[in-house]
């Protein structure tokens, strides 16, 4: 029969070797830090400008329902350069797929984007949808539209819109190139939509001017197009002429800002 361990004895057992090294190994990995390293994002941005004289916007007819879309001054859109030289609805993209989404800019999927047949034009001229994200055709007119929008990779549509109503769609692929949007009761109206499948497109303002919010550091593609133009093939950056093959540019992205400066467009791009 075994005997009792006095106090003494038992006091001693608890710091033996055979206890303590395993305590202190546990000790050990639990304590040491957890390595690892914050992704880093950046913002790029630019300002395109007409390399040439600034052309100036026709005026459209509006010989369908004149005594409403005569009210308004019609303008030809396909290429709008402002009194400074800045162009605007240029369209820049990144073109990596597989690219990574800052957490900011991915809840704002679920918010509407709205393509309005207003005074007799769309607004925006150009606008910028994800795939999944509802894109609302919106009629704030007092006469029926409609809104003929050509995909390639989703399903065409068009929608017809009575006055004041409005049509949802939803895009389940990203398009190559821009889906041009018309107006079959009202001809002049034409429009695009860019369709991609993350959040980083952007068009450039009536100054010429775009901006990409955090986009992650390192290398990327950008891709540009217009238009008049289609892929924008060359352009001048920092007073040196640069060839872009169907428009797509290579930048390295650096945490912050990351600003191009003009890109200037010549002319004879939008002699199509």
């Amino acid at each position: 029969m075994p005997t009792a361990l006095s106090l003494t004895q038992r006091i001693s057992a608890l710091f033996s070797p055979a206890v303590v090294r395993p305590t202190l190994i546990a000790v050990s990995i639990f304590a040491s830090p957890l390595v690892g390293s914050a992704d880093e994002w950046g913002t790029i941005k630019g300002r395109f400008k007409f390399g040439g004289t600034a052309p100036k916007q026709a005026d459209l007819k509006a010989d369908k329902d004149p005594e409403v879309c005569g009210k308004h001054k019609l303008l030809a859109e396909e290429l709008v350069v402002a009194e400074d030289g800045g162009v605007a609805n240029v369209v820049v993209f990144v073109r990596d797929k597989s690219v990574k989404v800052h957490p900011d800019l991915a809840a704002g999927k679920n918010e509407k984007v709205v393509l309005d047949n207003k005074d007799c034009r769309f607004e925006p001229h150009v606008a910028v949808v994800q795939t999944g994200q509802q894109l609302v055709l919106k009629n704030s007119d007092t006469v029926g539209h409609n809104s003929n929008v050509a995909t390639v990779k989703n399903p065409p549509s068009n929608s017809l819109i009575p006055a004041a109503g409005e049509s949802t769609i939803t895009f389940q692929s990203d398009e190559a190139i821009p889906a041009q949007v018309t107006c079959n009761i009202h001809p002049w109206m034409k429009s695009w939509i860019v369709v991609r499948s993350n959040p980083y497109a952007a068009v450039s303002k009536a100054d010429g001017s775009f901006e990409l919010k955090n986009v992650p550091a390192g290398d990327l593609e950008l891709q540009f197009w217009h238009e008049k133009a289609g892929y924008l093939g060359e352009m001048t950056i920092g007073g040196k002429s640069e060839k872009v093959a169907k428009g797509r540019k290579k930048v390295k992205v650096a945490a912050g800002d990351n600003d191009l400066g003009e890109l200037v467009l010549d002319a004879s791009l939008f002699s199509k």
